[in-house]
């Protein structure tokens, strides 16, 4: 799990804020996807990243939010006032597990991954489906049986209807 800092944050245990995250979000059937701790010890950000394998909700987030909330204020994990944001990756970041992909097919994504030769290729495609570990993507031209393990980077595309007008 990839943290950022703006600046080293005394009196945060933040590894042990990592585990509590993580277990609650599994706990829920959430896949942590990232935390951010930002600020100083007086106006600490919290910011955690959580989805799921359908739709995530807003209550889903608010749930989390409340029982990790408890965590850190009951085992006294932070020193200070914080504030803590529970809320989906959102589309401009890429996915992390192979289990956020299901909700996503029949999408277009933009893929970075490693072909036979071990060599980086990039391209735009739709999520046609998922057979265990392999994902079939399409584009123009081309199939793509790309496995999970080989995917470097995976966003999906926005994609705006033109409402029939060329």
């Amino acid at each position: 799990m990839e943290k950022k800092h703006e600046s080293h944050i005394i009196g945060i245990e933040e590894k042990a804020i990592l585990q509590v995250c993580e277990r609650i979000a599994e706990e829920n059937n959430c896949m942590l996807i990232d935390v951010i701790f930002r600020g100083r010890s007086r106006n600490l950000v919290i910011e955690i990243f959580i989805d799921k394998e359908d739709y995530l909700s807003v209550e889903n987030c608010a749930d989390i939010s409340r029982l990790i909330e408890d965590v850190i204020e009951k085992d006294e994990m932070i020193k200070g006032g914080f504030r803590l944001d529970v809320s989906s990756p959102g589309t401009d970041r890429p996915l992390k597990f192979l289990n956020q992909y299901k909700k996503h097919i029949d999408r277009t994504f933009e893929i970075t991954f490693k072909d036979e030769t071990d060599s980086k290729k990039k391209i735009s495609g739709k999520l046609v489906s998922i057979e265990g570990n392999d994902l079939l993507f399409r584009d123009k031209k081309n199939e793509y049986l790309i496995k999970f393990d080989n995917i470097v980077t995976a966003k999906v595309l926005i994609t705006f209807s033109d409402g029939g007008k060329k």
